[in-house]
């Protein structure tokens, strides 16, 4: 039996100075994919400064994370949010960068360094 997908990934949501900071740890497919984009929706909305979502404890980025991210990341952008992505990990940079969505994302390595830039 399958385990459920609350055990293959966890958000961590923190808020602080009109920030959201999103915290993502473990496996990101097509099993787990909403773990992160129900917190990412919500976080999105009129008024937010700035989110981020810190993927250095992702351990595997499948299609499904990566949709998830592409629709927040549309969604930043009508909202005039910034969103940035902290990838430093090749789990999380080969495939970002297999797709070309690097030119899509705003990338940072650290999270001192996104939370810097907006």
């Amino acid at each position: 039996m399958p385990e459920p997908s609350a055990a293959l990934a966890s958000v961590q949501v923190d808020r602080s100075d009109g920030v959201v900071v999103l915290r993502v740890s473990g496996e990101l497919d097509a099993s787990s994919a909403d773990e992160l984009a129900r917190p990412l929706g919500s976080a999105l909305v009129a008024g937010v400064r700035g989110v981020v979502v810190d993927l250095t404890q992702v351990r595997f980025l499948g299609s499904a994370g990566l949709e998830s991210l592409v629709t927040g990341s549309k969604r930043a952008t009508e909202l005039s949010v910034p969103l940035l992505v902290v990838a430093s990990g090749r789990a999380v940079l080969r495939p970002i960068e297999a797709t070309g969505l690097t030119a899509v994302f705003t990338l940072a390595a650290t999270l001192e360094e996104a939370l810097g830039r907006i």
